[in-house]
């Protein structure tokens, strides 16, 4: 790495950086996994699909699938220590197979940079909340009603009216989508060292303090009890039905940041003497972690309020929000809470938009900064697009013709082209890929395992990530299948 400054925003645009420490790479992948895939996702997959069924299925999925994809992408990265496009480019030649596998990594590249667009969107939500929030606090300080819940004077539906309300107001979602996408490409632009690695080490330790806070609190002052119940009670019926299962599977394959080429650019980073399988190992148990313990800390709030936890996606956004009226300290924690989901969705979009940053800069010889500026600047331009589908474009069907998309708007269409297709298809092409094409020798040396437990990855990389992969792909082309 060129000394005293970051190499992709000057001096030379295509020369290989690094992470500073094996630390720095652990935050860094654990803040890319750790997002409003686990804080927003995962609580709503599991209120929406019976609770512990649903988290039994997912920690089997996140073993047997997740962890040994993972892996796999890291060690592309790590071997071939350039783009994620190029990275694959170099385990095929030297694996004696074809470069067109580099497919599978442009796949991903496209595919983070449209989650990016609309994940900015969503993240807008969160500084929308945030302000909200601290807006509340102030005036429960004013009116010295601090331990009181939060909104007071106010009822539940106009509380949970706040999202409706945004929606309507193009001249607030937009400005905070630009802002949510200047940071992005802010830090990314910084670079490894000056930028990605310094949001990680920083934000994801004050992540999970606040994190693990909120859960205490929500324990003491919550439905611990019912929540607990709720997200470990077996019932062997649900555990086999077949959405519940296919839900779980996607949560697992989409949590952990697969098929997106992120841990491809991520493990390009790293230096030789990191153990790609330990890394592997501690960041999906984080994942998973965060995930599990997410559903203990919305949960209880909103059993306390008695409300419904299988609201879906408003869970975040409406339901906790209103749960907020009826908890001591309502302002204060509901604006701890939004923090600290900024704070995963930051880095988060990070590394979404480095994915695609890090390819083009590669392939034009560009500055990193010029790179993430151009390349960000795009993923804002059509994520004002997902925007406006909720407000004056909500009835505009782009792909109306084809089944799978009918009645869907721009948002609904980029959000499942990417999840049902694109990424499943980039994780089904790298299992393949180091299942079948990469090289032994190669691959043997890379992944940090041996004895037995190698040849469990290897079985589980070459024939159960596959089959995995492809009953997500289909399904989710095909969802009538599963009734």
């Amino acid at each position: 790495m060129v000394a005293g400054g970051d190499p992709g925003v000057a001096g030379s645009a295509t020369a290989q950086e690094h992470w500073s420490s094996r630390f720095a790479f652990v935050m860094a992948a654990v803040g890319s996994a750790v997002g409003l895939g686990n804080l927003w996702r995962f609580p709503a997959e599991a209120g929406q699909n019976g609770g512990g069924a649903f988290v039994i299925f997912y920690i089997a999925c996140v073993a047997l699938i997740g962890l040994p994809l993972l892996l796999s992408e890291t060690l592309i990265g790590r071997h071939g220590k350039s783009s994620a496009v190029e990275s694959v480019r170099v385990v095929a030649r030297e694996s004696g197979g074809s470069t067109a596998w580099s497919a599978l990594a442009v796949v991903g590249a496209i595919a983070s940079f449209l989650i990016v667009s609309f994940y900015s969107v969503i993240a807008g939500w969160v500084l929308y909340y945030i302000g909200v929030f601290a807006g509340d606090l102030f005036a429960s300080i004013g009116n010295g009603n601090l331990t009181g819940g939060a909104f007071a004077g106010q009822s539940a539906e106009q509380v949970q009216g706040l999202m409706p309300a945004l929606f309507d107001n193009n001249a607030v979602m937009l400005p905070l989508h630009a802002l949510f996408m200047g940071l992005t490409i802010y830090v990314v632009a910084r670079g490894v060292t000056g930028g990605i690695e310094k949001v990680a080490v920083y934000l994801m330790p004050a992540f999970f303090i606040l994190f693990l806070g909120i859960t205490v609190y929500g324990a003491f002052s919550g439905d611990f009890a019912e929540a607990l119940a709720f997200m470990f009670a077996f019932d062997p019926a649900r555990l086999l039905h077949g959405p519940v299962m296919l839900s779980a599977l996607g949560q697992a394959f989409f949590s952990l940041s697969l098929g997106s080429a992120i841990m491809i650019t991520y493990g390009a980073y790293a230096d030789r003497g990191v153990n790609l399988a330990k890394t592997s190992g501690m960041i999906a148990a984080c994942d998973t972690s965060v995930a599990i313990i997410a559903g203990l800390c919305i949960f209880p709030i909103v059993f306390a309020a008695g409300l419904a936890v299988d609201s879906g996606p408003t869970l975040m956004f409406q339901t906790l929000p209103a749960s907020f009226q009826t908890m001591p300290a309502g302002s204060l924690i509901g604006l701890l809470f939004f923090v600290m989901v900024f704070f995963a969705a930051l880095t988060s979009s990070v590394s979404l938009l480095d994915a695609p940053t890090n390819w083009i800069r590669y392939k034009f010889g560009w500055t990193r900064a010029r790179t993430a500026v151009l390349v960000g600047g795009l993923a804002f331009v059509i994520g004002i697009f997902s925007a406006l589908s909720f407000n004056v474009m909500g009835e505009w069907y782009p792909l109306d013709f084809i089944a799978m998309f009918r009645e869907q708007n721009f948002f609904g269409v980029v959000d499942g082209f990417t999840g049902k297709i694109m990424l499943p298809l980039s994780g089904l092409l790298t299992a393949i890929f180091i299942g079948w094409v990469a090289d032994r020798r190669l691959t043997d040396a890379e992944n940090g395992i041996s004895g037995g437990l190698h040849l469990f990855w290897r079985f589980l990389v070459a024939w159960l990530c596959p089959i995995a992969l492809t009953v997500i792909l289909i399904l989710g082309i095909f969802p009538e299948l599963i009734g």
